[in-house]
């Protein structure tokens, strides 16, 4: 959903800004791709918003981006496709913080601390977003997006979990990187859902954003020692 999703090419998974200095040159072939797939999913996020995603076919979205339905399926494979179009950003994003987490630094507190930062900033990330409450709406409404919205939260906790097992060398027995990655996972969800359902009850964003550290620093009370020290990277 390119009008309300972060900019994949302004900003990093971790949240910095990307080295232009080591990015590679786009072509014009990447770039026409680029902009096709942007147009289509600005189009049908226009449409899901107006009138709901189930009511939106393929075949209107292809006529009013006019393309071929063909074009659509090949840059969006399933319709939730057009929807969730920065799945693989939101997916990587926790395991990259884990990755890129400083020396002496834990998993959880690179974590917590960067959705700290996502709620000071009133970002997409943290679900307070001016408009993002539409956003959510259309989501609550369709069946098949809540599902996909469950298998996202899934597949984020799993690419934690192995982000954790590399990190840690953890043998294949251990519950722990499972464990750490779902609490981590379901604490971020647990925090800004209700950010998300305030800003769409018209809560201002300054207000929501002071009841979504409020909330996070209960979760963070309730966190024990193991799991706030779990993949502490070692200090150079």
């Amino acid at each position: 959903m390119a009008s309300t999703a972060p900019n994949a090419g302004a900003a990093s998974a971790s949240g910095a800004p990307p080295d232009a200095g080591t990015a590679p040159k786009e072509g014009r072939r990447e770039r026409k791709k680029r902009e096709t797939r942007t147009r289509i999913s600005d189009i049908a996020t226009g449409l899901f918003l107006a009138r709901g995603f189930d009511a939106v076919t393929i075949a209107e979205i292809a006529e009013a981006a006019d393309v071929s339905v063909n074009t659509v399926y090949n840059y969006f494979p399933a319709k939730e496709d057009l929807f969730f179009d920065r799945e693989e950003e939101m997916v990587e994003r926790t395991s990259a913080l884990v990755r890129d987490r400083a020396p002496g630094q834990s998993a959880a507190a690179a974590v917590l601390g960067r959705l700290r930062e996502d709620i000071a900033e009133r970002n997409l990330y943290a679900g307070i977003k001016e408009g993002f409450g539409d956003f959510m709406s259309v989501v609550r409404e369709s069946p098949a997006l809540v599902a996909r919205l469950m298998v996202l939260h899934h597949r984020t906790a799993d690419r934690l979990r192995q982000t954790l097992v590399e990190e840690t060398g953890a043998d294949p027995g251990d519950p722990m990187p499972e464990l750490v990655a779902y609490e981590l996972v379901n604490l971020i969800d647990l925090v800004t859902r209700r950010a998300t359902v305030s800003v769409a009850d018209g809560v201002s964003p300054e207000q929501t954003a002071r009841e979504a550290l409020a909330r996070l620093d209960a979760h963070a009370f309730l966190v024990t020692g193991a799991l706030l020290n779990y993949a502490t990277k070692p200090a150079r």
